[in-house]
């Protein structure tokens, strides 16, 4: 029997990743293409997927992991589009419609993050586990949040990057989040790290203070999501996380926030295994929209 192949498309700020792959996470083609205005991003997704298609045989199904905020809600008018955001020209874009238009297939939608959530469970670092947590923390920094292999959705998806932190006392930025400067996003981001510092934090020291600084609210974040969802585990990924130097202080501070609280995560060994690196490394996102796809045939 022939195995069903399904689209995946995984859509960035920056970039969209387009693939066609199989439902035991292999991916048979993946191509990048600039995230710039909705038609023309969207128009290309679609016909690297009718050429993939051509290549490689019919589609079953497909699968489409987004940067947000989205509207998931099937009741909704506005379902499948993007809600208001920062990223210029995409608010109100509809994901969906390209897709169904040009395939006649199902068509799944969620967020990026829900999405690499999603195949770090099925393929990942998430295997055998009842609930976690994804969080990347790159650009921006969002949440994705399953249970029971289910993406949480209610009156929208988490937004965990829009929580607030209690600010480090040594930290003076006001905050780059346009909606609410000094929540997570603004403060522990990529964009805000660069511009509080003028670098990226690869670029920076080792013994530069953002170094403790981020570790600080990433740490608090975790706190937060630990005492809220109580998954088994965080899996912290996104650009800035690249830097694994930044693990164990982010573990440290940490259990400081946790203040001994949660008897579970009282050791080294119960931190390590609680937050980690995802296991599918940049593939998490474009795995996510695979999953999704494989999910809704």
């Amino acid at each position: 029997m022939t195995a069903r192949l399904y689209g995946a498309i995984e859509a960035g700020g920056t970039k969209t990743v387009c693939a066609v792959g199989r439902d035991d996470g292999e991916l048979l083609e993946t191509a990048r293409i600039a995230t710039t205005d909705p038609h023309t991003t969207l128009s290309q997704a679609v016909a690297f997927l009718h050429a993939a298609q051509a290549r490689h045989g019919a589609l079953t199904a497909i699968g489409i992991a987004s940067f947000g905020p989205l509207q998931l809600d099937p009741g909704d008018s506005r379902f499948g589009h993007v809600l208001q955001t920062p990223k210029a020209g995409w608010s109100g874009a509809d994901l969906l419609a390209p897709f169904r238009a040009g395939f006649g297939l199902p068509v799944a939608l969620d967020t990026d993050v829900n999405g690499a959530a999603l195949a770090e469970w099925r393929w990942g670092a998430g295997q055998g586990l009842d609930s976690l947590v994804y969080v990347t923390v790159g650009t921006g920094i969002g949440g994705g949040v399953l249970i029971a292999g289910q993406p949480l959705h209610g009156l929208m998806h988490a937004e965990l990057g829009h929580l607030r932190p209690q600010r480090h006392r040594d930290d003076e930025f006001p905050g780059a989040c346009p909606f609410h400067q000094n929540c997570f996003e603004g403060l522990a981001s990529g964009t805000a790290i660069h511009a509080r510092c003028g670098q990226s934090l690869q670029e920076l020291a080792p013994d530069h203070p953002a170094w403790v600084i981020e570790a600080d609210y990433l740490g608090q974040l975790c706190a937060q999501i630990a005492l809220a969802l109580s998954p088994r585990r965080i899996i912290m990924g996104g650009g800035v996380m690249q830097q694994q130097a930044l693990f164990p202080p982010l573990r440290r501070r940490l259990r400081h926030w946790l203040g001994g609280y949660v008897e579970a995560l009282a050791s080294d060994a119960a931190l390590e295994r609680f937050v980690v690196p995802p296991a599918l490394a940049d593939r998490s996102g474009v795995l996510g929209a695979l999953a999704l796809a494989v999910a809704a045939r």
